[in-house]
């Protein structure tokens, strides 16, 4: 018997201790023998070995215990060189070779499929961009390699597919691969589940020369023409007015400078200046507060929104790595040392869909059947703007931009507004099928602009839509299960909170419970009913505290979300998030900062009665 061959024995012997143990899971064991002994994953055997040899359970047993899953849209997880619950060549590999199968079964004989291929500047990003690229050369595929403009070469170059490599707002530790189908949309169904069917069982990942297929064609890089044209669509979206403005941006050490800021300045926005320490793409984001460059944060804008009082600045905006999700931060009111604060998902939904609107008007493109899109958890502000002035609303699709973009291709490109949901995604024009930050930048830059000329700000705006449609204040909080069980108690929470609806949340009855898993809806003591919608693990309780509480739309759907509470289960974590909504009726302007208090305690206390249910 060879050293080798006794090695081997020995660290399968290890596995099987480990697991006798309790240090490792059962599939862990099974996953990682598979990994030393099957020709599949023969490259990643030594690599696997002497991790083993070091007594690395912990860590090994944290990245074999599950596969890491192909969502809806594609996979993320922490980088690891070896496991299946982690990114690492091989999940990465899979995944394009699964995409590439489906791919080529649904491809007419003799038609050369193509995919286009983004990466952002996390750290292996352009490495696992460079392997999606081999595996499907190695499936026959012609590749387009731009960055960060994704939907829009796919759409650009009528790409059969399209990969983004990014895991968007994740800490540094995480990367990903978003899949999207031809027409520059995240894949849905029934593509999605076909793909991931695909994915879960590749045997072997093929390859084939990047360099070579650069050097006979097959690869083009295509960065250039696309960054030009992108930025030429997203200027469609523009509207006359002033533009005097001081702008500071941040790209969270992200791609977002390449269009941001071209975007801006061909909008005439001369006095734009990136902030420095956020400057650099750098996947450690070492500058961001945490390293977690999340516009979502209003912590990742307090040294710019600093820098901007300092400089007397006028606007902060700021997008997350792979620059589809934007946050911004403007001062209180005009007055000379004003305080500043940032802006919620849902306020921006709210600004730029009064933007987005008042700039199609501006350039004589609003009609008769125009509509905007939203998710089921935006506030039920951006639904009072769009009908107030004469905009159809969409607000009942899922949490997911791409449920979005499915609804713009489904009503109608040409009449679509604006899309958002409140976690900071939005999109107005139709040049991509994803949310966009360089256009939302216009449509903030714009808005900024022409209330500082009027002498207001952003937030004084929003003070006036809350006194003309009546003033939301919204809430997220996520509760993390811990522990190996932590999965079946988000699973027991969520049965229960259907089985059971609570009577009251913070003191508020609650008038409908509607389970967008079944399509069902019921008020208390009726049977339930069905209503039309697409399935997902969502469920809204509607609470008592405005007039109409309860009742249903003309067209039998839901009236905008006044008073609510919408809980969500993560698809991959233990984890819960709740959605918190208040509103009040429209009132004088001199009462609001009186209402807005009012909401606030009310939010707190549906907090509390919400953490007391699930224990947290």
């Amino acid at each position: 018997m060879t050293n080798a061959t006794t090695a081997h024995a020995a660290r399968l012997a290890a596995i099987d201790a480990a697991s006798a143990a309790g240090t490792i899971t059962d599939h862990s064991a099974r996953t990682m023998r598979a990994w030393l002994t099957e020709p599949r994953y023969a490259e990643f055997a030594p690599e696997l070995a002497s991790r083993i040899d070091a007594g690395l359970w912990k860590e090994l047993d944290d990245v074999y215990w599950t596969v890491i899953p192909f969502g809806t849209g594609g996979r993320r997880g922490t980088m690891y060189p070896v496991g299946s619950n982690a990114i690492n060549d091989r999940t990465i590999g899979e995944s394009a070779q699964g995409l590439a199968d489906y791919v080529r079964s649904v491809t007419p004989a003799g038609t050369v499929p193509t995919c286009s291929i983004a990466y952002d500047t996390r750290h292996r990003s352009e490495h696992f961009a460079r392997l999606c690229a081999e595996v499907l050369l190695a499936a026959g595929f012609r590749i387009f390699l731009s960055t960060p403009e994704l939907s829009f070469t796919v759409r650009e170059t009528k790409s059969t597919c399209g990969i983004m490599v990014t895991a968007s707002h994740n800490p540094p530790s995480d990367n990903a691969v978003k899949v999207y189908w031809s027409g520059g949309v995240q894949v849905l169904p029934p593509h999605d589940k076909a793909i991931i069917d695909r994915v879960m069982t590749v045997g072997m990942v093929h390859r084939e020369s990047f360099d070579a297929a650069v050097a006979d064609g097959r690869v083009q890089f295509v960065e250039e023409t696309m960054d030009r044209q992108f930025v030429a669509a997203v200027l469609e979206q523009s509207a006359p007015g002033p533009r005097d403005l001081s702008i500071l941006y941040s790209p969270l050490h992200g791609v977002g400078a390449t269009a941001v800021v071209p975007v801006l300045r061909g909008a005439g926005f001369e006095r734009l200046r990136v902030y420095g320490p956020h400057e650099q793409p750098d996947g450690d984001f070492p500058n961001v507060p945490g390293h977690v460059a999340n516009p979502e944060n209003p912590a990742v804008l307090t040294a710019p929104i600093e820098e901007a009082r300092a400089r007397g600045d006028d606007l902060v905006l700021a997008s997350d790595p792979d620059c589809d999700r934007l946050g911004a931060a403007a001062p209180l009111t005009r007055a000379p040392g004003s305080p500043w604060d940032t802006l919620t998902g849902n306020q921006l939904c709210a600004l730029l869909c009064e933007q987005a609107i008042a700039g199609r008007k501006a350039r004589g493109e609003l009609r008769p059947g125009d509509f905007i899109v939203t998710t089921l958890v935006t506030s039920g502000l951006v639904r009072r703007i769009a009908e107030a002035h004469g905009v159809r609303v969409d607000d009942a699709e899922l949490v997911g931009f791409k449920w979005i973009c499915a609804a713009l291709d489904r009503l109608g490109p040409g009449h679509f507004v604006f899309g958002a949901e409140e976690s900071h995604g939005y999109l107005a024009g139709t040049h991509v099928r994803d949310k966009d930050a360089s256009v939302a930048a216009l449509l903030m830059a714009e808005q900024a602009a022409a209330l500082k000329a009027a002498g207001r700000t952003p937030h004084e705006k929003l003070d006036e839509l809350s006194v003309a449609h009546g003033c939301h204040q919204e809430r997220q909080i996520s509760i993390l299960l811990p522990g190996a069980s932590g999965m079946q108690r988000m699973q027991e929470i969520m049965a229960g909170l259907r089985a059971t609806p609570p009577a009251t949340i913070g003191g508020l009855d609650v008038v409908r419970t509607r389970d967008q898993a079944r399509l069902t809806t019921w008020t208390p003591g009726s049977t339930p009913t069905a209503y039309e919608g697409v399935k997902g693990d969502l469920v809204i309780f509607d609470l008592a505290g405005l007039a109409g509480a309860g009742e249903r739309l003309p067209d039998g759907g839901f009236p905008p979300l006044a008073n609510a509470v919408a809980a969500r289960p993560s698809g991959t974590e233990p984890k819960i998030k709740f959605y918190l909504f208040t509103a009040a009726p429209p009132g004088p302007a001199e009462s609001l900062a009186a209402t807005k208090d009012g909401l606030r305690r009310r939010l707190d206390a549906l907090e509390r009665d919400l953490r007391s249910v699930v224990g947290a």
